[in-house]
Parts: structure tokens; sequence; C-alpha cells
């Protein structure tokens, strides 16, 4: 399965709730509906796609607090959701090594946001990471 795939398309999910002011469950049938995935994939988006909406406000909070001087407003919407994604996974999902989910952010970035998108999810991730390594400690 390819899990790159998947985190995009639950990228993608999100940027459809955002944009369309849905919530999941409106939003997965319509998505679905549009774009034909396996199984896997499906699966694996759904999986971090409803894990960032159950903890977007916590997600949300150490997004703003990590990146200096940007309001979450400010942050372009496909960035903020490739880091609602990343940040998710780092916290919640052990099965999944963070430099992976770093390198598959920022990755994301680069595909999808401007020229300076994989930098700047580059330098926010980074700070979560150590956080999140610290927390462990």
């Amino acid at each position: 399965m390819s899990r790159r795939k998947g985190r995009s398309v639950a990228v993608q999910i999100l940027y459809q709730l955002e944009m369309n002011s849905q919530d999941i469950e409106q939003a997965l049938p319509l998505f679905w509906e549009h774009h034909a995935h396996s199984d896997e994939i499906r699966q694996f988006a759904e999986r971090i796609a409803r894990g960032v909406c159950q903890k977007r406000v916590e997600i949300d909070a150490i997004i703003v607090a990590t990146a200096q001087n940007w309001s979450l407003e400010r942050i372009a919407p496909i960035d903020r959701n490739i880091l609602r994604v990343a940040i998710y996974e780092v916290l919640h999902c052990d099965d999944i090594p963070a430099k992976v989910t770093l390198n598959e952010a920022i990755e994301l970035g680069k595909k999808f946001g401007c020229d300076k998108s994989g930098a700047f999810i580059n330098g926010v991730l980074d700070s979560v990471v150590a956080g999140a390594a610290g927390l462990e400690k």
C-alpha cells in the first residue's frame, strides 16, 4: 500500500472539508464518489483524516505555538492541512516513524504548496518533533 498516496488523499479530504465548511461524515461519501482509490488507501486516508478532525483543536494550537509569527489563518490552507496530517501522525500514530512523517510532509508541501512550503513545513515540524521527543523522556 502506498501510505504516501494515503497521506495525499487525507490532505485533499481535509482541504475539501475546510473549503466547503463540511464535517467529515458529509464530505467522505462525496469525496469517494469522485475519487477512486484502493480500499487500503481509503482506509489509511480516512484513519488520518478522521484523527485530524478529532484532534484538530489540539493540533491547531500546536501549529500556532510552533509557527512563530504566523497565525493559523495566515498559513496557506494546503500547508495548514499538510501540517495537521503530519502533527497527527507524530503524536498519535506510533506505527509511523516521525522521520518518515517529516519527509512525506515536506514532499507533499513541495508537490501541492508554493516554492517555500517545503521549507516552512520542515521548520514547523522539526520543532514539533523536538517537542514531542522531549515529552517522551
